[in-house]
């Protein structure tokens, strides 16, 4: 597993008539991770969610391994080797930790029940496979919803806030993991409030400033 070189060239992005960044350049090698900092609504969230396809960009390109992601060949082949975690975990309150992720890895790609389990149990999970997730607290769907980092190891993660409502132990396996994802050639994006200046691999975009 490896990702390829992510080159985003004058990105642009507005909502509600209003820009929110313009002329966003910078390049993610693989084995790095991209810290996408800067204050409440400068646009953070909507930066991962243009990268993940869920928001269209005003003016500019992202081209994944040299093919821009936006449409074609390229949209399918960065869909593939993408996983996009949102600030909210989409976990469905009548559904289980093992049903929740059953469904939510089938969009890509079918995994067994045992691998969910020692999934769950990465988490801090183990024992809460067939509790319904609305008895779950939140800091327990934030893990139900990281628990695909283990299921899908796709080469690049795009996480909005991955840290949120985690206790200090849970934090701490989550930057193992992604740090064991980068040494593996892997990429991550992530937004986070969370000081990540010990990681050796972090880069920083701060929005503020451009790159």
């Amino acid at each position: 597993m490896s990702a390829r070189t992510l080159e985003v060239d004058t990105l642009s992005c507005e909502r509600d008539l209003r820009e929110l960044f313009s002329g966003l350049s910078f390049r993610l090698e693989p084995g790095k991770v991209l810290q996408v900092a800067g204050p409440n609504g400068s646009g953070k969230t909507s930066l991962l969610r243009i990268l993940a396809g869920l928001l269209p960009a005003a003016e500019g390109d992202v081209r994944y391994d040299g093919a821009s992601i936006f449409s074609g060949q390229g949209r399918e082949q960065w869909r593939q080797n993408t996983l996009y975690i949102g600030h909210q975990p989409a976990v469905k309150a009548m559904l289980t930790p093992e049903e929740n992720l059953a469904w939510l890895c089938a969009l890509k790609q079918p995994v067994s029940r045992k691998a969910i389990w020692s999934a769950l149990e990465q988490v801090g999970l183990r024992g809460f496979e067939d509790v319904p997730s609305r008895n779950l607290s939140a800091g327990q769907h934030r893990r139900v919803a990281l628990a695909r980092l283990y299921l899908q190891p796709l080469p690049v993660w795009i996480l909005d806030e991955p840290f949120t409502a985690i206790d200090k132990s849970g934090v701490a396996g989550l930057e193992q993991h992604v740090l064991a994802h980068a040494d593996a050639g892997g990429s991550v994006i992530l937004t986070t409030h969370h000081s990540l200046e010990h990681l050796p691999q972090v880069q920083v975009l701060d929005l503020r400033e451009g790159c």
